[in-house]
């Protein structure tokens, strides 16, 4: 085999992929299961297929069939992968979940489940022995769509694979037709009712074409990653593709790099990792929150791509990445951007690896009313951060408010159409048909596109609308950010109704470790001086204590579940003016 390329075969599922990838190379490390302060668990194709065919067979044992669903809610674990794969083997369908946070009261992740069981269609669940007190209830229910529930890091893989049962569900697998459902993808968010995503085998076989093709991917290539693989980032970009591939993934523990963002770059030192993706908080918390003292050690050469996606990019965050890790080895040209959603079953645009990412410094007033215009003298400057082209087989357009076509430079909606699009949200007609219109998909997203570059700006559902003008929250957010006494990256910014003036005003939550009223005072001021520094008048200040933002699932700050508990004044340590 040529050691710069990667042959991509005719398979029509995932697990024909999977089985492949073993026979060619069955001594390559598929996934490096990476712990603090342990030895790496390390799954060559060979062991890691022959593990997934034991599950597959307890699968069925257990009377799953072929399109249940099989929820998995689960640690850090490095059982998780092969199970993910002899569910997929047994013709079912895994829908990644996330596993409850401490903080999260029982009730409420009882509720998100039942919501989504109700809705989606959760059939079973694969999780630990610790929530079964947790869950159980949710069975007991006359009413519950759940049949059952299953521990299996509990079962019994001592004994070797019964030919007959192998062979029997080979027999399933292979009656899997690549149109079919592959997974259930819940989308991110804060409370129970996500939307479903559903993904055939042939999209996510597609984009590991396209999207490998984009990320100019070789057999030399590993991914290191510390994304939850509940979210669709961590799941195809830092599972799905590597595997399929035919590489090395190193897969950290979500909850010990928050603890330790070190792990991260440690990883990349010892295992010579080539690729690694970030949302771009984490290139602020890498930069901040690693003491120079760690990093002697640290050698980041072998990165040639890292990738920035699934939510808004800022310069100021590559800035402040580079600043920090460049006399470490980090080559900025492996600084790349991927704009997609979980409906395109990942990307839809990437800019060009190892080139530098364009960047336009535009006149944030003008933008505000849906015009892209260059920052002259004067101008309050917002800069904007491509997000690159299409990938093969995708398109993106921007649109109106009636989904006609914009010209270049007008800020509108990102319609998007892919090779890889979802089959519709699993039991939510409705929800499709609001948002799918002749094979095209309205994201929801505004940007506007330039020199065939796409720049993605904001939500259409954050935008907050002033006598008229446009604010995008993010560029609020950016601003109160660098406030001193502010804790950084705990933010979020909305629009108020007034219904007074009849319009929305600008209010931002905050969080500080401030106590003294003078201190309070203080903040509350220099906030209100850095929104008119960007002409933008901030209504009402609400300070909370360190870590009271809610959270969604993906890690960031929701603005929706946010700006609800704010108003709804049951927190008696919000202080606002």
């Amino acid at each position: 085999m040529n050691t710069n390329t990667i042959q991509l075969d005719d398979s029509k599922t995932l697990w024909e992929r999977w089985q492949r990838n073993a026979e060619r190379n069955p001594d390559r490390e598929a996934i490096v299961h990476w712990v603090a302060g342990e030895e790496p668990f390390r799954w060559t194709y060979k062991n890691l297929i022959e593990t997934a065919k034991k599950f597959s067979v307890k699968i069925k044992e257990a009377g799953i069939k072929k399109g249940d669903v099989c929820a998995i809610i689960m640690h850090h674990n490095p059982y998780f992968y092969p199970l993910y794969m002899g569910i997929s083997r047994a013709g079912a369908l895994p829908a990644v979940l996330a596993y409850p946070n401490p903080r999260l009261h029982p009730d409420k992740f009882r509720q998100g489940i039942e919501g989504m069981s109700q809705r989606s269609g959760l059939d079973y669940i694969l999780t630990e022995k610790d929530l079964d007190p947790i869950i159980r209830p949710l069975i007991e229910k006359p009413e519950s769509t759940i049949k059952s529930v299953f521990f299996p890091l509990e079962w019994n893989f001592k004994d070797e694979v019964d030919p007959q049962a192998d062979r029997e569900i080979e027999q399933i697998s292979k009656t899997v037709k690549e149109t079919e459902p592959m997974l259930l993808q819940h989308s991110s968010g804060t409370t129970g009712l996500q939307k479903p995503v559903v993904l055939s085998h042939c999209a996510i076989l597609n984009h590991v074409v396209n999207l490998g093709s984009g990320y100019n991917l070789t057999d030399k290539d590993k991914i290191v990653s510390w994304l939850p693989l509940y979210h669709d980032f961590g799941l195809i970009a830092c599972f799905q593709i590597p595997l399929a591939y035919g590489i090395t993934t190193i897969q950290i523990n979500p909850f010990e790099w928050v603890l330790a963002p070190i792990l991260l770059l440690e990883a990349v030192t010892k295992e010579k990792a080539t690729l690694t993706c970030l949302p771009n908080f984490a290139y602020n918390v890498l930069a901040e929150k690693i003491h120079e003292d760690e990093l002697e050690e640290v050698n980041l050469e072998s990165l040639r791509l890292i990738v920035n996606a699934a939510e808004p990019v800022r310069h100021d965050s590559h800035q402040k990445f580079i600043s920090k890790f460049q006399k470490y080895g980090l080559n900025p040209l492996a600084l790349a951007v991927m704009y997609g959603m979980a409906e395109v079953t990942l990307g839809l645009t990437v800019t060009d690896s190892g080139k530098p990412i364009t960047e336009l410094a535009v006149d944030r007033n003008e933008l505000s009313l849906g015009r892209m215009k260059l920052a002259g003298a004067g101008s309050v400057v917002r800069v904007c951060v491509s997000s690159g082209r299409p990938l093969n087989g995708c398109q993106a357009r921007i649109v109106d408010e009636n989904r006609k076509d914009l010209p270049d430079g007008t800020v509108g909606e990102v319609a998007v159409k892919s090779v890889s699009m979802f089959d519709g949200y699993r039991n939510y007609p409705e929800k499709t048909a609001e948002v799918v219109d002749n094979g095209w998909y309205f994201s929801g997203d505004y940007g506007f596109k330039y020199n065939d570059e796409f720049f993605i700006i904001g939500r259409k559902k954050d935008l907050i609308i002033v006598a008229g003008k446009n604010i995008y929250p993010e560029d609020i957010e950016d601003v109160i950010n660098q406030v001193e006494g502010i804790i950084p990256g705990r933010v979020i910014s909305f629009g108020e109704e007034d219904e007074a003036m009849g319009t929305e005003q600008v209010a931002v939550v905050a969080e500080t470790k401030a106590e003294s009223d003078k201190e309070k005072n203080d903040l509350r001021l220099a906030i209100l001086k850095a929104g008119m520094g960007m002409d933008i008048n901030i209504h009402k200040v609400y300070l909370v204590p360190p870590r009271w933002l809610i959270k969604s699932s993906a890690g960031k700050p929701s603005r929706k579940a946010n700006k609800e508990r704010i108003l709804s004044r049951e927190d008696k340590q919000v202080w606002s003016r």
